[in-house]
């Protein structure tokens, strides 16, 4: 295969573990891409991973050490959130590229860590943003670019969905609830369209629609060093009927005009009584465009476009928002 006008080899890439949804996501899209291969799962769950690994056609390792001593040349990270420390910590050291889901880390420290680890090996530590490959987010980006609303006075996001109960609930795991899950996504967005960075935060959270411990509502205001104020829903507040997948909207408010997304709009939504509501996405697969893009900065040996910093910043977020709920004081970065 030739990748811009080059021949290049076939890229082996590994999967560590499918405990997060977005690894099967992940993994249909590297079986699309021409020469790339899945060449191994790892798993702590064996069943879970015999079960990914069969789907893939591929061999599955009981350990990511396992894994990691193959001839692969890069790993999908979808673990539960407080393992993505020590595991990018081990594929750096193995010199394998890595692109892990969001958030990167569970706290600002290990993240430092993480990008250090890939820094001293040279290797491409992305994060997983794919919210930055819809084509609606993109088209948005390219308007406020040419300066159709003219200078940003405010955004209004929402990142709302069902609790998805299991690891994510149990903040040994998780690093947080909603706050910390979906926050993230839209922080990641507001600071790729500005190019700014967030000056103080005030965040209210807790626990409204659930029996579970732990934060499933919240908003989180922002002030971005350009003056530009924020404010982000990103509670767990849809039933257990309502159809999986997300609710990103955006309402960007400038001094020429408002420019509204809403990212899952394209869709089809069938009705039944024993099923309840089902939701068939047909608009781009912004997983395929994350995937895509990691394996193209391999290949052509170019910073991703997401950084290990850009997951680091938006983990700062979250926790300084749990930080204000808790003081109810306004914590400046």
């Amino acid at each position: 295969m030739t990748w811009g006008g080059k021949i290049v080899k076939e890229l082996k890439v590994g999967i560590i573990s499918f405990a997060h949804g977005h690894g099967f996501s992940y993994a249909n899209a590297l079986e699309e891409i021409e020469n790339v291969v899945i060449a191994g799962v790892a798993d702590d769950d064996s069943e879970r991973g015999r079960k990914a690994a069969t789907q893939y056609g591929t061999t599955f390792y009981g350990t990511y050490e396992k894994l990691l001593a193959q001839d692969i040349d890069a790993v999908v990270i979808t673990s539960e959130n407080a393992h993505h420390h020590e595991q990018v910590l081990a594929a750096a050291q193995a010199k394998k590229h890595i692109l892990c889901e969001k958030p990167l880390a569970t706290t600002v420290e290990d993240a430092w860590e993480m990008i250090r680890a890939c820094e001293e090996n040279r290797v491409k530590l992305q994060t997983a943003f794919p919210v930055r490959f819809h084509a609606s987010i993109a088209q948005a980006k390219q308007q406020i670019e040419a300066g159709k609303i003219g200078r940003i006075l405010a955004i209004k996001g929402t990142n709302r969905g069902r609790n998805p109960g299991g690891w994510f609930v149990d903040p040994v795991l998780s690093g947080g609830g909603a706050v910390m899950d979906h926050t993230v996504h839209l922080l990641d967005i507001m600071r790729w369209f500005m190019g700014a960075e967030v000056k103080e935060v005030f965040a209210e959270a807790g626990q409204l629609f659930s029996d579970v411990p732990i934060d499933d509502a919240g908003i989180v205001t922002l002030e971005f060093t350009n003056g530009v104020f924020a404010t982000i829903d990103c509670s767990w507040s849809k039933s257990a009927f309502y159809p999986k997948g997300g609710d990103i909207t955006l309402e960007i408010v400038g001094t020429d005009g408002i420019l509204q997304v809403d990212a899952y709009k394209q869709n089809i939504q069938v009705y039944s009584e024993k099923m309840g509501v089902a939701r068939n996405f047909w608009g781009e697969n912004m997983n395929r465009g994350l995937i895509e893009d990691f394996i193209q900065c391999i290949r052509v040996e170019r910073e991703p476009s997401i950084s290990g910093l850009d997951g680091l910043k938006a983990v700062e977020i979250a926790l300084a928002a749990y930080q204000s709920s808790a003081t109810q004081q306004v914590i400046e970065l």
